[in-house]
């Protein structure tokens, strides 16, 4: 069915005259009188009929009068959606976010669905790599990434990247302890002790700025005592005394009282993070969000 008929039927209906129904539509009598024929061609029957007085509804007009009401409402409720969805304030949103922006994600996230509240949004914890993977694959909307996996994994304009934060290594110690400042002399004091460790598989951005800050410092390989899968995990067992690690910085957020993070000032420790999102067909939901991000970077 024509819900431009429909609607043209129901304003007749509604004014009980041609003109002013015409004036509410924006169309002209004539055209207004073909699109009712032509709804009434297609019914078999008279809809409505037309005196001095004005336009009044049939019998058979009357009988299709809630269909028709019932029709226009969802197609407008329709458009109105599909409107919503255009300008990014309607949908879904999957998130992507690592080690580094365990703090810069969520805030974004939080300031999104502030201002998008209709947008359904998942947040998921996995690597750069991971991510950049998903990105060109389509399987995910944004991701937050270091930049050093973005130059490497990135070699063509597929996707982009804006900066939205840095982060350095930092020795996650008990709190009791007390590491010397300057880099050489914690690194010194952390060789002498027991080290715990985040799996390579599960942070290999991360351990791979440990690898280049080892390097450029002149430091042997750490062997870690104590490996666990989580960030959390690897904080906890510092807090208990299994040993010291190399952490992001930004795990402050989630390290409890115990645990003492001494920032290591050193060119090589620090990095930049980024949102990334594909630059082809980007949505709505998805320039909002990285606009967001921006904000409140």
């Amino acid at each position: 069915m024509d819900i431009q008929q429909l609607r043209a039927f129901l304003t007749v209906a509604e004014e009980g005259r041609f003109g002013v129904a015409a004036r509410r539509l924006s169309i002209t009598q004539p055209a207004l009188s073909k699109q009712i024929q032509a709804m009434e061609r297609r019914v078999g029957s008279r809809l409505v009929t037309r005196d001095r007085q004005g336009a009044a509804v049939t019998e058979a007009g009357r009988t299709l009068l809630p269909d028709a009401r019932d029709l226009v409402a969802r197609a407008d409720a329709l458009d109105t959606r599909i409107g919503e969805m255009h300008r990014g304030v309607l949908g879904r949103l999957s998130v992507g976010f690592g080690l580094s922006s365990i703090d810069t994600a969520p805030r974004a996230v939080a300031a999104y669905r502030r201002r998008y509240p209709d947008v359904r949004v998942t947040l998921d914890d996995m690597s750069s790599d991971v991510q950049l993977g998903r990105l060109r694959a389509g399987a995910l909307d944004v991701g937050f990434v270091r930049e050093v996996g973005f130059v490497r994994e990135t070699g063509d304009d597929a996707l982009g990247w804006w900066e939205v934060g840095a982060d350095r290594l930092a020795l996650a110690a008990r709190a009791d302890d007390e590491p010397p400042a300057d880099p050489h002399g914690l690194m010194l004091w952390a060789q002498a002790r027991e080290w715990v460790a985040l799996t390579r598989e599960r942070g290999p951005g991360l351990a791979e700025q440990i690898d280049r800050f080892r390097e450029s410092a002149g430091f042997g390989r750490f062997r870690p005592a104590q490996v666990a899968n989580d960030l959390q995990t690897v904080l906890a067992l510092v807090a208990a005394g299994a040993g010291v690690a190399l952490v992001p910085a930004s795990a402050r957020t989630v390290a409890s009282s115990a645990v003492r993070l001494v920032p290591v000032h050193d060119e090589a420790a620090a990095w930049r993070i980024g949102v990334a999102c594909r630059r082809d067909n980007v949505p709505a939901v998805v320039t909002n969000f990285v606009r967001v991000a921006l904000a409140v970077a």
